[in-house]
């Protein structure tokens, strides 16, 4: 099911026009990520402002902030099914484009909310809304920026430029770990309750239209291009192509299901370590909101140093070998790092190397994750496909981490529920990346 590598098609992808590339697709991913790692980093914040009416307390509000932030992610599989349908149809860049549009818009819009104390109930059902959008769109962000990155790809190096979009993961939520972090310093906690908190969502505006002329000068990929050249069935085959088409739909949902295992523990790690960290080191173990992201940050900073270095190692050695060491990894190490967050005896250097630790863990799933998804499905589907494994993992397992995590913390009283999360899905996804083939990252993408 391999396809041949086609020399012409290949030979145009050329170094200046895969730069290009790498850029307009990341550039997206970056403002996304930068939004929603902005309202994890100050989801206590939004709680007090949207999720606290009389007689609320403030778990219950997190709570709620945290229900808010799952259901963008469970619209995450709906804009993947969309906007990836779309996507195979039309092109990667009027697709990505109408994405970006839609994710800066929505994103600059809660900058501009109302708050709970001055619209009453409609504000947060506005914020909801305003995150079902986010959603959708991110939902359509993934798979036609790990198409493009791949698709334009020079051969044997998929990993290592499909890894970029993991990078801009990282460098999203370092840029907004960074400004919460900025603001929380030079402003007085009042101040950034009334308003700081909204500056981080204003300026994904700029950013956004900045996003936008890179993608208007974007080419469409020479995959996609050779789809649109294949000759049409003749009708006298028209009962076969049915058969054939309905086996195809059945192999790509397979694909779908498997890749979003393959990709279950990276969702559920990094949400878990990356992005609901502070509020649970707030709200467990009583650090103030600087101490927080300071650790966040040099969490970030783990997993933005590991996932290039990933990415190409795997185009040497191979998806699985990496990826599978990163979910071990992660299963074995979650209760001793964590152990050492909640331990005050542990001097402040090792607990930061311990959160670089385990930033850097994620990292090794995450830097060859996109270009073994590509690699799952032909061009005709790979939009779709690969957006929706990665939407379906990510609203399963990283939109309800802080939810779930929060709430059993609450329930429970035990502080190691994040490492029982993190160790359980990692060991579940560690065998789903088994079933990679060892050579898989030598072969051509699928036409």
């Amino acid at each position: 099911m391999t396809a041949s590598v086609h020399g012409p098609a290949r030979a145009a992808t050329g170094t200046p026009r895969a730069r290009r590339a790498l850029v307009a697709g990341s550039v997206g991913n970056f403002i996304e990520w930068y939004e929603f790692g902005v309202y994890g980093y100050f989801a206590t914040v939004i709680a007090a402002n949207f999720f606290t009416p009389q007689g609320d307390g403030e778990v219950e509000a997190l709570v709620k902030t945290y229900a808010s932030f799952a259901l963008a992610f469970f619209f995450r599989p709906v804009g993947a099914a969309v906007f990836g349908h779309v996507g195979d149809r039309i092109g990667r860049r009027p697709t990505l484009i109408l994405v970006v549009l839609l994710m800066t818009g929505a994103t600059t819009l809660i900058g501009l909310l109302p708050t709970y104390a001055t619209l009453g109930a409609a504000a947060p059902w506005l914020l909801t809304f305003l995150r079902v959008l986010q959603g959708l769109s991110a939902g359509g962000e993934f798979g036609g920026a790990v198409s493009v990155m791949t698709e334009f790809a020079p051969e044997g190096r998929r990993g290592l430029y499909g890894s970029w979009q993991s990078f801009t993961v990282a460098l999203g939520l370092l840029g907004g770990a960074g400004m919460a972090a900025l603001l929380a310093t030079v402003l007085t906690p009042a101040q950034l309750d009334a308003w700081g908190w909204r500056l981080p969502f204003l300026l994904t505006l700029p950013m956004g239209l900045g996003a936008l002329w890179l993608r208007l000068r974007l080419e469409e990929t020479p995959a996609f291009r050779r789809t649109g050249e294949e000759p049409a069935a003749s009708t006298s085959t028209s009962t076969s192509t049915s058969t054939s088409a309905s086996a195809s739909a059945r192999e790509t949902a397979g694909a779908i299901v498997l890749g979003a295992g393959r990709l279950m523990g990276w969702s559920a790690a990094g949400y878990t370590f990356l992005v609901v960290m502070p509020s649970y080191l707030q709200s467990t173990l009583n650090a103030t909101f600087q101490q927080a992201l300071i650790a966040t940050v040099l969490a970030n900073l783990g997993f933005a140093a590991a996932i290039i270095p990933a990415g190409a190692l795997s185009d040497r050695t191979g998806r699985r070998t990496v990826m599978v060491a990163g979910a071990v990894l992660a299963a074995v190490l979650a209760f001793p790092l964590l152990n050492v967050l909640q331990d005050p005896a542990v001097p402040t250097l090792v607990k930061a190397l311990a959160v670089l630790a385990a930033g850097a863990v994620v990292g090794l799933m995450a830097g060859p994750g996109p270009a073994m998804l590509a690699e799952m499905f032909p061009t005709r589907v790979r939009y779709t496909g690969l957006g929706l494994a990665y939407a379906l993992s990510n609203a399963v397992f990283s939109g309800c981490a802080g939810l779930v995590i929060t709430e059993a913390v609450e329930r429970t009283g035990d502080i190691d529920v994040p490492a029982y999360y993190v160790a359980g899905i990692c060991a579940i996804s560690a065998l789903a990346l088994l079933t990679l083939r060892g050579d898989d990252h030598r072969s051509a993408l699928r036409d």
